[in-house]
C-alpha cells in the first residue's frame, strides 16, 4: 500500500534540490504532483516526465508564489486540473546572505517576500478547498537557521522563523476542520548547491553533525511523506528538525 495513494500534492520550487526530492518521493508513494518553478522550463518538463513515468499525474506551473494574485490563480488552476489539493508543501525559497551591517533593504525585503509572504499567499489560496473537503496537510519548509539563527543570515533566519509562528497559528485556526499544519526544519542538506562549495569546508560541517553526514533531499522527503500521510493524523502545529542531531534542545 502506497502511503499517498489518490492524494494530490502541490509543491512549490520543485525543479531542484529538496523540492525535487520531495516530488519524486511523493510520486513513488502514489501522489499526483502539481509543482511550481520560477524559470527553468526544461528542468520542469524533465521532472514532469520523470514523475509521470512513476505512474502518477504530474504538471509543472511557472508561477511566482511571492505574488498574491499569482498564488490564487495557481491554486485555482491546480484544482481545475487535479480536482483536489490534499497536501501543500511551501518549499520555494532564496538566500541573499550578508552581515546586517552590509545587507541592503532590497535583499531583506526580497527574502522575506519569497520565503515568508509566499507561505501566506499559498496557504490562503488552498484553505478554502481544504475546508470544503474537511481534510488537508500543509507543510512549511523552514530551516535549522529559523530555529536557532545564523550570523550573516538575518533576512533568511527571520523568514524561516516567521514560518514557525505562522505554522502554529494556522494549526490552531484550522484544526477543527481536520486541516493540519506543520513545519520541517532541515539542517545541512547536500544538493547541487552545496556540491559547488569547497570540499574541505563541507567536510568540516559534516564532522560537526552528530550523525557525521549531511542530509539528502530524500531524508527531507521522507519526513514530508510522514506529515502528508494519515500516519501523522494526530500531529499538528509542530516543527520537525531533520538535521542529523544539530539541534537537540
Amino acid at each position: 500500500m502506497k502511503l499517498l495513494e489518490n492524494k494530490t500534492a502541490l509543491i512549490t520550487g520543485a525543479t531542484r534540490g529538496i523540492g525535487k526530492g520531495i516530488a519524486i518521493t511523493f510520486a513513488k508513494q502514489g501522489a499526483n504532483v502539481a509543482f511550481t518553478y520560477s524559470s527553468s522550463v526544461e528542468a520542469a518538463q524533465a521532472l514532469e516526465k520523470e514523475l509521470e513515468e512513476l505512474g502518477v499525474k504530474a504538471k509543472g506551473y511557472q508561477s511566482n508564489a511571492a505574488k498574491f494574485d499569482a498564488a490564487q490563480e495557481l491554486a485555482a488552476d491546480v484544482l481545475k486540473e487535479f480536482g483536489t489539493i490534499d497536501v501543500l508543501i511551501n518549499n520555494a525559497g532564496i538566500t541573499k546572505d550578508n552581515l546586517l551591517m552590509r545587507i541592503s533593504e532590497e535583499d531583506f525585503d526580497n527574502v522575506i517576500e519569497v520565503n515568508l509572504k509566499s507561505v501566506f499567499n499559498l496557504t490562503k489560496a488552498v484553505i478554502r478547498p481544504m475546508m470544503k473537503q474537511r481534510a488537508g496537510s500543509i507543510i512549511n519548509m523552514s530551516s535549522v537557521v529559523g530555529v536557532q539563527g545564523n550570523a550573516g543570515q538575518t533576512n533568511y533566519a527571520a523568514s524561516k522563523a516567521g514560518m514557525l509562528g505562522f505554522t502554529k497559528s494556522v494549526a490552531l485556526e484550522l484544526g477543527s476542520r481536520n486541516i493540519r499544519c506543520n513545519s520541517i526544519a532541515p539542517g545541512f542538506i547536500e544538493t547541487e548547491m552545496t556540491a559547488k562549495l569547497d570540499e574541505k569546508v563541507v567536510d568540516g560541517w559534516r564532522q560537526a553533525i552528530p550523525l557525521k553526514r549531511g542530509g539528502s533531499p530524500e531524508d527531507i522527503a521522507n519526513a514530508c511523506v510522514f506529515l502528508a500521510s494519515d500516519m501523522s493524523a494526530y500531529i499538528t502545529g509542530q516543527t520537525l528538525n531533520v538535521d542529523g542531531g544539530m539541534i537537540t534542545a
